[in-house]
């Protein structure tokens, strides 16, 4: 007999860490009409999938909304809920390089680089 897994948009967590949060609130500080930050997924990458993370001016009507802290806010794309249930947005530095980094428990494969991802 095979298991059924059902998904409800209510049961989603998306959190981030106060790096990310501190980093989130310089960009949006950056555009006066940026209402919040985005949070996506588009086919594409070497293993599937690709975090698309942005500033928000315009809702398009079909995100859920997070409050990972009072002054940010998080907005999730419906096609993206079940991709990302559970992750943990950080900010890190390797280096020179500083990114945002996706500590996505569904995420089976990550690419090298770490920008795409298969469930």
């Amino acid at each position: 007999m095979s298991e059924v897994n059902t998904f409800s948009p209510d049961d989603i967590t998306v959190s981030m860490t106060e790096k990310a949060l501190a980093y989130a609130r310089k960009q949006l500080s950056s555009n006066d009409q940026a209402k919040g930050i985005v949070l996506g997924v588009k086919k594409s990458g070497c293993s599937g999938f690709k975090y698309d993370l942005q500033l928000l001016t315009e809702l398009n009507g079909n995100e859920k909304v997070f409050q990972p802290a009072e002054d940010v806010t998080l907005y999730v794309t419906a096609e993206a809920l079940p991709y990302v249930n559970g992750t943990e947005i950080d900010y890190t530095t390797e280096g020179l390089n500083s990114m945002m980094k996706f500590n996505n428990p569904n995420a089976k494969d990550e690419c090298g680089c770490g920008e795409s991802f298969n469930v």
